[in-house]
């Protein structure tokens, strides 16, 4: 049986020069950690039933939410003991302390903080599908998968963002309590700023609400592409984040 397999994927050409910096500090730590390294082009989607893949073509991040899931599962059915995924806007911060859980699968954490509908500073923490890990022989995978493509056969209409990717894992969650890799962390556009200014508000309250400091990040390209951050900042960011965490998420009790 092999052993571990990670698998990436984004649209070619990608939108933003750093993301290749992103992908490159996964691929660095594939070699650190005895990982195989996969990345996909569309042929991601070739899993998906072209009922869904037609319900979702204004919205494809949506089917990429279940293309992810069905690669996983069918990598694992070639042999791999641990699938793990990673969006292409993932940064790993900490090579040596970014460490795969020992548990049957696990999810990323999000503690998203930004301004409320009155103004007030705000986190909102759910778990996210950024980061995906799934082991041989754990039933979940299964069940989420086919939950997922379930959910988007019986929605009318647009389908809501996240649908089935933060907001179902989230909601499974606060019902049967799933692993969480707290290191596997997402930074919101206002802790990226704090985090290029050198502290901010945001950013305390991130540390106040984060279990743990995190040793990976989603960037959340998106955020770039809603024009809230700019590529130079993202720049900035990768330039200054990898080996000085501890300089901006503090120690956390």
């Amino acid at each position: 049986m092999r052993s571990t397999l990670v698998i990436q994927s984004h649209r070619s050409p990608l939108p933003y020069r750093w993301i290749d910096r992103a992908l490159e500090s996964v691929r660095d730590w594939c070699v650190l950690r005895g990982a195989e390294y996969r990345f996909m082009g569309d042929e991601l989607f070739d899993s998906v039933p072209e009922s869904i893949r037609e319900k979702t073509r204004s919205q494809p991040v949506i089917a990429t939410d279940l293309a992810r899931l069905h690669t996983l599962r069918n990598a694992l059915n070639t042999g791999y003991h641990t699938v793990v995924w990673m969006d292409a806007d993932v940064l790993i911060l900490e090579p040596s302390a970014f460490a795969l859980p020992d548990v049957p699968c696990a999810f990323g954490r999000e503690v998203w903080v930004q301004h409320d509908r009155h103004g007030r500073l705000k986190s909102y923490k759910k778990i996210h599908n950024a980061f995906l890990m799934f082991t041989r022989g754990d039933s979940f995978l299964d069940f989420y998968a086919d939950s997922a493509e379930r959910l988007l056969r019986r929605n009318k209409g647009s389908v809501p963002a996240q649908f089935i990717g933060p907001k179902l894992l989230t909601a499974l969650h606060n019902v049967v309590g799933l692993p969480v890799l707290e290191s596997a962390g997402t930074l919101s556009p206002m802790v990226i700023r704090n985090i290029l200014a050198g502290a901010g508000p945001a950013l305390d309250l991130f540390v106040k609400r984060s279990l743990q400091p995190i040793a990976a990040a989603n960037l959340c390209a998106s955020s770039c592409d809603r024009g809230e951050l700019s590529e130079r900042e993202m720049e900035s960011l990768i330039d200054t984040l990898p080996g000085n965490t501890d300089v901006h998420f503090g120690q956390h009790p």
